[in-house]
């Protein structure tokens, strides 16, 4: 696993570093060295910088680069430098660095890279005026291979988001070279619209602090291996899958939710839906099964003795889907929370029911309750605006779970899975994803893995979900365009995914 952190860590990380050996001057000097070491450099190149400790590592890159005799260029769009961003200027002077000063002199035309140094970790969100705005604006206009030095110039490190709003300048990277550890910002809102690819380079500094984890397929690898022959599908969990009325039929969704726990490892998937719609789902389904609920006016009817007769011997249930916000759903989440001992994910029209329950119920619940929320449903849940909370998601989805005793996943470009204590990151996905019932193969897919990890792997599982669901979208892109993707493409690659987690 790879450690994310926050702004605020990486400082006191900064900090204990320099009260054990390192100076300043040799972090500065390591970072440039990292930075120098991380690219195919295409010369010429221009390292464009600002005032501060992002412009001291430029200026320790530019260093390296023309001693190697890479044709370099420094831009520099400010003269307030710290003392030790002086030693490195004045070191580019000494050998001979071209430098051009001031944003009339700021041309990129011919240049093959451009490294940004404008801003780095400290930028706060504040609205970027001249010379940086327009300085990042030919950065992007210039056609050159773009690298940013620990984060794009105009990317909160702390939240992804481009400036305050989120629609500020910042600077678009073909390569962002984190430097000391991955902050939040790399992965989180917006980040993947700017940064192409990124790489972490270790410079000598030992995280501290809390950390989130982001999932490698070698994190999650064993939970998919090791079935031993003698086995039986009974061995590896029945799930229950209650979803869908008429008005939300989607027999197709309801059908791909039900496959998609089979595809993740489920030993039999149930499907559950309101009679008056089995018809209309039953030519999808042929590996589920399908049990029949009552219903009245198209819509789930709660019966305690058919949902008791369902979910026996079940290990795992996801419940939501397609039902509406009825009163009936409301009896059934009540009776599930108290009664039901697996794992129950809660999704979609579920989440909207529970956010207008007493907490009584998630606290005192008799099983392991795992919700699923996208950015609105969870503004529903916790009562904030989402904008509040998206400046900090990391800890505002940690706190939600703690406090309600909860497995979290928030969905984003990068999602989040916390229990409150330990914090998953999963940015494997594809923008194609963002269409109707791509969450319904997110629940059926962790029903799947929830009906047979272990109790001390849980919230790994759900990790392991929500990266495999993003993997088999990923793939899924690279055979059908973006724009054009559904929901069951991501199903049909749901082995594709688990082949590459494997190995």
């Amino acid at each position: 696993m790879i450690k994310v952190i926050s702004t605020e860590n990486m400082r006191k990380s900064e900090a204990a570093a320099m009260e054990k050996s390192l100076t300043a001057f040799e972090l500065i000097s390591r970072a440039g060295l990292a930075i120098f070491e991380a690219v195919d450099w295409k010369p010429p190149v221009a390292v464009v910088c600002g005032g501060g400790n992002n412009a001291a590592d430029g200026f320790a890159t530019a260093s390296r680069l023309k001693t190697a005799g890479i044709d370099v260029t420094l831009f520099l769009l400010s003269d307030r430098l710290t003392e030790d961003g002086r030693y490195f200027f004045d070191e580019c002077t000494s050998i001979g660095v071209e430098i051009r000063q001031g944003l009339e002199n700021l041309s990129l035309d011919g240049y093959n890279t451009v490294l940004d140094c404008i801003f780095g970790i400290g930028f706060r969100g504040d609205e970027i005026s001249d010379p940086y705005k327009t300085a990042i604006e030919r950065i992007n206009e210039s056609g050159a291979y773009v690298v940013s030095a620990d984060i794009n110039s105009g990317l909160v490190a702390n939240s992804g988001l481009a400036g305050e709003d989120d629609d500020g300048a910042c600077v678009r990277s073909n390569l962002t070279v984190s430097l000391g550890s991955f902050k939040s910002g790399h992965f989180l809102n917006s980040a993947k619209d700017y940064i192409e690819n990124k790489v972490n380079r270790d410079i000598g500094i030992e995280s501290v602090g809390d950390a989130a984890y982001l999932i490698e397929p070698s994190d999650i690898r064993r939970l998919f291996c090791g079935r031993l022959q003698n086995s039986n599908k009974g061995d590896y969990g029945y799930v229950a899958i209650i979803g869908g009325s008429v008005e939300y039929s989607g027999a197709a969704k309801l059908a791909n939710l039900a496959l998609s726990a089979l595809r993740s490892g489920a030993g039999v998937s149930k499907l559950a839906v309101p009679r008056c719609i089995t018809k209309a789902v039953l030519p999808y389904i042929l590996e589920s099964t399908l049990y029949e609920l009552d219903d009245i006016d198209g819509q789930f009817c709660f019966s305690h003795g058919a949902i008791d007769r369902l979910l026996y011997h079940t290990r795992a249930a996801a419940v939501g889907m397609g039902m509406g916000r009825s009163d009936e759903v409301k009896r059934l989440l009540e009776y599930m929370l108290c009664e039901y001992s697996g794992r129950l994910i809660i999704d979609a029209d579920g989440l909207n029911v529970l956010a207008g329950m007493d907490i009584k119920y998630f606290k005192n619940a008799s099983c392991r309750l795992i919700l699923t929320p996208h950015p609105k449903e969870f503004e529903r849940l916790c009562g904030k605006k989402f904008d509040e909370c998206r400046h900090d998601l990391v800890t505002a989805a940690k706190e939600y779970a703690k406090n309600t005793g909860t497995i979290l996943l928030l969905k984003g470009t990068t999602t989040i899975i916390t229990d409150g204590n330990t914090v998953y990151l999963s940015d494997s996905g594809d923008c194609g994803m963002a269409t109707a019932g791509s969450g319904d193969v997110l629940s059926g897919i962790l029903a799947g893995i929830c009906g047979y990890v272990s109790d001390d792997d849980l919230l790994l599982g759900v990790a392991a979900g929500a990266y495999l669901n993003g993997l088999a979208g990923a793939l899924a892109s690279r055979e059908i365009p973006s724009v054009a993707m559904i929901s069951g493409d991501t199903v049909r690659h749901i082995p594709d995914a688990m082949r590459e987690i494997i190995g």
